[in-house]
């Protein structure tokens, strides 16, 4: 139970993780590019440590499961996971920023593709977790 309550407080961390593109967000706030990049820099932040927090979670319950059962199975195949995912995350944006061709937008659009992957990854862990 104690779990399940502090899950909850760190998934309130991260702004509406359903929203379709985090510069939109930030944008409609925003009257200029350095403006929006400073939010996305501030949402980009907010999603790392949420997406810390239930890492932790997921380790947790991983490592918990591999004592369990007596195989260090669990744990590895997250740890795995999780640096496969930000080698891709990492690739997608990158690609994701080639697309701007160097241009004005190119931060933003990193940001917002990290801001987005990381959502989606916390949502993933947290459905495990479930």
């Amino acid at each position: 139970m104690i779990r399940a309550a502090a899950l909850l407080a760190a998934i309130t961390m991260w702004p509406l993780a359903v929203s379709a593109d985090p510069s939109l967000e930030c944008s409609l706030s925003s009257s200029s590019q350095v403006e929006t990049g400073n939010c996305l820099a501030a949402v980009e932040t907010t999603t790392a440590e949420a997406l810390s927090v239930v890492l932790g979670f997921a380790q947790h319950a991983a490592q918990e499961l591999d004592d369990i059962t007596g195989r260090a199975v669990a744990l590895p195949a997250l740890q795995a996971s999780q640096s496969s995912w930000e080698a891709w995350r990492d690739t997608e944006c990158a690609y994701a920023a080639a697309l701007f061709g160097g241009g004005s937008g190119t931060g933003i659009a990193i940001r917002s593709c990290r801001i987005t992957l990381t959502r989606d990854r916390i949502e993933a862990l947290y459905t495990r977790l479930r």
